[in-house]
């Protein structure tokens, strides 16, 4: 019950603060920045050299792409159905598609299932969620918006300069390796600072206006994240015969919120800025809800 009080508190803050402005408007980047330079690669390099090779560990990477794919293919033709604007699609191709992994998936799954899963959680944070952000992401945001050029040398640089990324090679090469006490006292120290900082950072950035014009994209957008994506990671689980930890948390992770990443990267390249704030700070309010159900029926 703490962890959910924690969370929710959080956010609260975060959203409090950006409300009364008491501090700068970019803190919220200020604070994304710290989680994803410090906080996020110290949980990588504490809890990725527990893991030993499995074909538990692919779990989580196979069920993320699955989602993501099939997410991604509905997300379009739906959004073709509705007669979406371009600018609008592109906005969903990004809030839809991506979830948000690890600032809401570390504090949510670690609340449900304990910290003993969290391997595979950063498992589909980092090949799953954070490669589609830095190859697929990039790839929507410069077809459908003018505003944004990425070649694809770019695209890897990118993903091979990212701090968690590095992090997480090096965790890799460490598997197996029991560190010094005082390193993994720096590094747990470390660690926990993801929650607190990186959902006051949620808070600064929800935005929950909408109108009714935005009603249809909307819902359709939470509908296919809350309910769909998990329902498919269900699916893939179950025709592959998964029914282990790591499944429970590929399907946890499927249902998150969207990405909070994806809809400032929607917002800065001009795809439906209002909208994709909307559809982030509602998902993640709604998903309290939902992966509470969720987790109810998969546990």
């Amino acid at each position: 019950m703490e962890n959910f009080i924690l969370i929710l508190l959080c956010i609260v803050l975060g959203y409090a603060i950006q409300k009364f402005h008491i501090f700068s408007d970019d803190a919220a980047i200020t604070l994304n920045q710290f989680v994803i330079y410090f906080s996020l690669p110290a949980m990588i390099l504490l809890q990725i050299p527990k893991l030993t090779f499995s074909v538990e560990l692919i779990i989580p990477i196979v069920i993320a792409w699955t989602v993501m794919a099939l997410t991604a293919l509905i997300t379009f033709y739906v959004s073709r159905w509705f007669a979406f604007t371009k600018e609008v699609t592109g906005a969903l191709m990004l809030v839809t598609v991506l979830t948000n992994s690890s600032f809401m998936g570390i504090p949510l799954i670690s609340a449900y299932m304990g910290q003993k899963v969290l391997p595979y959680v950063l498992v589909y944070d980092q090949l799953g969620t954070f490669f589609a952000l830095s190859i697929y992401g990039t790839f929507i945001v410069s077809y459908y918006s003018h505003k944004s050029e990425m070649s694809a040398k770019m695209i890897v640089v990118k993903v091979f300069t990212f701090p968690p990324f590095i992090a997480l090679i090096i965790a890799l090469c460490l598997m197996g390796v029991e560190f010094n006490d005082n390193i993994t006292k720096v590094l747990s120290h470390m660690a926990s600072t993801i929650i607190p900082v990186g959902l006051v950072a949620v808070g600064l950035q929800l935005k929950l206006r909408l109108t009714r014009d935005e009603l249809k994209p909307f819902s359709t957008s939470l509908v296919i994240k809350l309910l769909l994506a998990p329902l498919i990671a269900i699916m893939a689980a179950k025709l592959f015969g998964w029914d282990n930890e790591a499944a429970q948390v590929a399907i946890l992770e499927a249902g998150m919120a969207p990405m909070v990443t994806a809809g400032a990267m929607a917002s800065m390249t001009g795809l439906a800025p209002k909208l994709s704030s909307a559809i982030v700070g509602y998902g993640i309010l709604f998903s309290f809800l939902t992966t509470s159900l969720l987790y109810g029926f998969i546990a």
